[in-house]
């Protein structure tokens, strides 16, 4: 009896991309878990953001404002569906709280010695909808540059808890 695995099964509507930070794990997740972190680094480049609410628990929402730099604002809103600290986030991710064309995002955080390696997964609802987000919304590229900015938003963490502890 064959068995396929939920990746091969999903593999024509996923973007996986991952990246290494120089930082504990505890302190990658919290960047991600406070708003007062994301608002400093989420989004590609260029992109700044505009929280109106956010609730980080099982069942919680993050409803924001991407602004681009062409100056076109972009409804958000993620309900986070799976919280294990400090070691995966799961959340659906869409224009809003009801939007068909919601995708899933998993973020595993995993401690490598003294960094920790980011892994996002995102699943969409169709293949034609992964591929639209890739060719229309350059969304490889925006993910890569959204895991730069918070490695760069990190790595300031980093700096500033090293200088406050050398005072």
């Amino acid at each position: 009896m064959a068995t396929t695995s939920s990746r091969s099964a999903t593999a024509d509507r996923e973007i996986v991309m991952s990246r290494v930070i120089s930082a504990p794990r505890e302190l990658v997740f919290e960047a991600f878990t406070q708003v007062r972190h994301l608002s400093r680094w989420w989004g590609p480049e260029g992109f700044s953001t505009t929280t109106r609410s956010f609730e980080f628990h099982v069942g919680g929402t993050w409803d924001f404002v991407m602004h681009g730099p062409d100056g076109t604002d972009y409804q958000e809103w993620i309900t986070w569906q799976e919280i294990v600290p400090p070691e995966r986030i799961a959340l659906l991710h869409g224009e809003s709280r009801d939007d068909p064309n919601a995708f899933e995002s998993i973020l595993a955080f995993e401690q490598v010695g003294d960094q920790t390696r980011i892994v996002m997964r995102t699943v969409f609802p169709t293949r034609e909808l992964r591929d639209e987000a890739v060719e229309k919304y350059h969304a490889v590229e925006g993910g890569e540059q959204t895991l730069r900015n918070l490695a760069a938003y990190v790595a300031e963490l980093t700096d500033t808890t090293s200088k406050e502890a050398e005072s």
